[in-house]
């Protein structure tokens, strides 16, 4: 059975902050010997530690439990490798630069796999001077409909939001080559490369 933190982790953030087991024991209003035990797998902190634990080892409680440190850096990414996720109790639409740990309306959400467009879901791409212009056929009825256009490019997300009954079209200025993503609220997240 795995355990919701390990001893290992315990240690090293401890020795980390120099504190003896005693001095942990101490802010935790614990005995030392039951740190021994924690660092030693001979037992476990109570899941009520678990907080008022992680503060004293001035990790957040994701660190503590993961038994790794997260620092918090600015980290050059290109966004084409980025993730988007839809909640499917609201329809509200987020972009993460990488991988993330994303809830909205007490669900947590996956990552979507966008697939290639199939012949339910066409689009239209039309250059119009500096402009790529997106227009789809899909109908846009309150039960089906495309939710969104996305346009990603290594440094850009843009989004236009679409409704039922609207029309399915955006327009973004032309930044080079990259991504189009647009959802389906029935049959999912779809993909496109545009430009070059």
């Amino acid at each position: 059975m795995d355990h919701y933190v390990t001893g290992a982790a315990i240690k090293t953030l401890r020795e980390k902050q120099r504190m003896t087991q005693a001095d942990l024991a101490a802010r935790l209003c614990v005995s030392d010997k039951a740190v021994s035990k924690w660092e030693t797998g001979r037992g476990f902190p109570d899941i009520s530690l678990l907080e008022p634990l992680a503060e004293a080892l001035r990790v957040s409680v994701p660190e503590l439990l993961s038994g790794k440190a997260i620092t918090n850096t600015n980290r050059a990414s290109n966004l084409l490798r980025g993730k988007l996720f839809i909640c499917p109790v609201c329809g509200n639409v987020i972009f993460a630069k990488g991988d993330a740990m994303i809830s909205c309306c007490g669900i947590t959400l996956p990552a979507l796999e966008a697939e290639e467009p199939d012949e339910e879901h066409p689009v239209r791409v039309e250059k119009v001077e500096d402009e790529f212009y997106i227009s789809s056929s899909h109908e846009m009825t309150k039960d089906h409909f495309i939710s969104f256009f996305a346009y990603v490019t290594g440094d850009r997300f843009e989004m236009k939001a679409l409704y039922p009954e609207g029309n399915p079209e955006a327009r973004f200025f032309i930044r080079g080559s990259g991504w189009l993503y647009y959802a389906c609220n029935r049959h999912g997240l779809f993909k496109m490369k545009l430009g070059r």
